[in-house]
């Protein structure tokens, strides 16, 4: 890889928001020989992450219609949300299947180009592999199955950190992790605002 090819893959991971947060990842490395063009990534894709996206977009675009309509079709929608809450319980328990041990490590950054994981094993992966990439989001019972490249190796405390672009990921999947890179800072900013206001009325 030449030096301004890895300047523009590291720039692509940049090209979206990202977030510090700690999550589980599965990743193994794919043979240059087996590495598949994106139909094949397509119909490879591991059924509970078909079921995952799919649910999720039919209840979103199933409760939509009701969220301006009071009365009645409030309460049916208050119904909805529950059963809706059921299925990603449900569907959470699936992912969770998925969720290797022997492949496991921890992702401490991710967002729409890509995530940032650490691994203890300096032998695991080398700049330019590209991996099978599953991300688990337990609190949103939601997953993402993707293809990524390592384009940068850095070792810090003891820990090698990897950061990896989307070789391949399906757009409706994209979208989703930028809405939830998005809403996690949402979550992280009211922490640190309820912080604030607690060290503020000890103080006083």
């Amino acid at each position: 890889m030449t030096t301004t090819e890895n300047q523009t893959k590291l720039a692509q991971f940049d090209e979206f928001f990202s977030i510090s947060y700690a999550f589980n990842i599965n990743a193994s490395v794919i043979k240059p020989t087996q590495l598949p063009n994106y139909e094949q990534f397509i119909a490879d894709m591991p059924t509970p992450f078909k079921i995952a996206s799919e649910i999720n977009t039919l209840d979103q675009n199933a409760l939509r219609p009701l969220q301006t309509v009071a009365g009645v079709a409030g309460q049916l929608m208050e119904y909805l949300n529950h059963q809706a809450q059921k299925m990603d319980l449900l569907v959470g328990y699936i992912l969770g299947q998925q969720d290797l041990e022997d492949k496991r490590f921890k992702a401490v950054k991710f967002g729409g180009g890509g995530v940032i994981f650490n691994s203890a094993d300096s032998q695991a992966f080398n700049t330019g592999d590209f991996i099978e990439l599953k991300l688990f989001f337990p609190d949103d019972n939601s997953a993402v199955y993707s293809i990524g490249e390592i384009v940068s190796h850095e070792v810090s405390a003891e820990q090698n950190q990897y950061k990896v672009i989307f070789h391949h990921i399906r757009e409706k999947d994209q979208e989703a992790l930028v809405r939830n890179s998005l809403h996690q800072q949402s979550k992280q900013l009211q922490a640190l605002a309820q912080q604030r206001n607690q060290t503020k009325n000890t103080q006083t």
